[in-house]
């Protein structure tokens, strides 16, 4: 127990050190690994390990612990009591708060948050095999997380994803969604401003009203009758396309997320025809959410817009109809390949124009 020291030995021994110290001479230039960046300041109850490498600009702050190995980038901020295992990766600009352990399995890309006291899990060695891999846990650029949060291993947090305080993660989560919650759910995207209703963006006729590219919102004919009321679409006059293709989602717990892909040439209507569901419509540059209420309400998604469907009400029944057959070569299913792939077309048609 020799090794292990109360708060108040703690307190006791910068005490001292600080006497020692001028003011200004709290903070170490001098980092204990000799890979450590020629501008690292290492707080002088820091630990950095031989052959653990850190950018310049970067803080290791009091009792902080860096081992052999652990990758750290540029102008990165541990703090307090943070851990940081042998195998980690930790890019440029990140924020760790005081208290967390980011352990072998860990990668954080840059510009990421990391709030105090958050835990990261690990696989435990099973008995028939102690020398298990532990499953990499991946955070992706801009992403933070809150206090308290606990992230399972394996996990992937989406870029410019938002993890709530406390929330317990144990799935994936997409880029730019809002999680809460235990287990964490998602309950809404960063830059996306819920519409109260397709019928009220309908009547606003502002230019640029929808900011994502190439959606639309169209309002279908309603016919009111005592025996039932029709709403009806004449696919050449209504629709922008012809349809080859329908599919209906339904029975969708609420809290799941559906759609999460970009189709490169097929066009979508959609329609919820019986309760309502939320669409995150996304072209790579700007993202709104759009609430389907109404079975004469529906939402034109052209190719290449990243769509995400969520917050289905318990009796939820979308419609689908889009202009080809069922192909999965047409699918574009992770974020980052969709990125490229915008770029690459903006590219293209810059060239063109040129």
């Amino acid at each position: 127990m020799s090794g292990i020291r109360k708060n108040s030995d703690e307190r006791t021994l910068l005490e001292r050190e600080e006497e020692e110290q001028a003011p200004d001479m709290r903070l170490s230039s001098k980092p204990s690994a000799p890979d450590a960046g020629r501008e690292v300041f290492v707080h002088s109850t820091g630990v950095v390990e031989p052959g653990a490498r850190i950018g310049d600009g970067s803080r290791v702050e009091a009792f902080a612990h860096v081992l052999d190995g652990a990758t750290i980038g540029r102008d990165c901020t541990i703090g307090d009591h943070v851990y940081v295992g042998s195998h980690a990766q930790i890019g440029d600009r990140v924020d760790i708060m005081p208290g967390v352990q980011i352990g072998d399995n860990i990668v954080l890309e840059d510009e990421v948050i990391i709030g105090p006291n958050a835990t990261f899990t690990y696989d435990l060695p099973s008995q028939g095999n102690p020398t298990t891999q532990h499953t990499k846990t991946i955070v992706r650029q801009g992403a933070s997380i809150g206090a308290n949060a606990t992230i399972t291993a394996g996990t992937i947090i989406g870029r410019n994803s938002m993890i709530s305080a406390g929330a317990v993660v144990t799935n994936n989560v997409p880029p730019y969604a809002i999680v809460s919650g235990n287990p964490a759910r998602i309950t809404g995207y960063v830059s996306s401003s819920p519409l109260p209703s397709l019928e009220v963006a309908r009547h606003v006729e502002l230019p640029g009203t929808i900011q994502v590219r190439g959606v639309q919102i169209c309002t279908l004919p309603v016919f009111i009758d005592l025996r039932g009321n029709l709403s009806v679409a004449e696919f050449e006059q209504h629709l922008p396309f012809l349809p080859k293709r329908y599919f209906v989602v339904f029975d969708v717990p609420n809290e799941q997320v559906r759609g999460e892909h970009a189709h490169r040439t097929v066009h979508q209507f959609l329609v919820c025809v019986n309760g309502s569901c939320s669409i995150v419509a996304d072209d790579g540059k700007n993202r709104e959410e759009f609430l389907l209420d109404k079975p004469n309400a529906g939402l034109y998604i052209p190719p290449m817009i990243w769509a995400t469907q969520y917050k289905y009400s318990q009796d939820g029944v979308l419609l689908v109809l889009a202009s080809d057959k069922y192909d999965p070569a047409d699918y574009i299913r992770d974020y980052d390949e969709y990125i490229e792939a915008v770029k690459s077309m903006n590219s293209a048609s810059q060239s063109n124009k040129a």
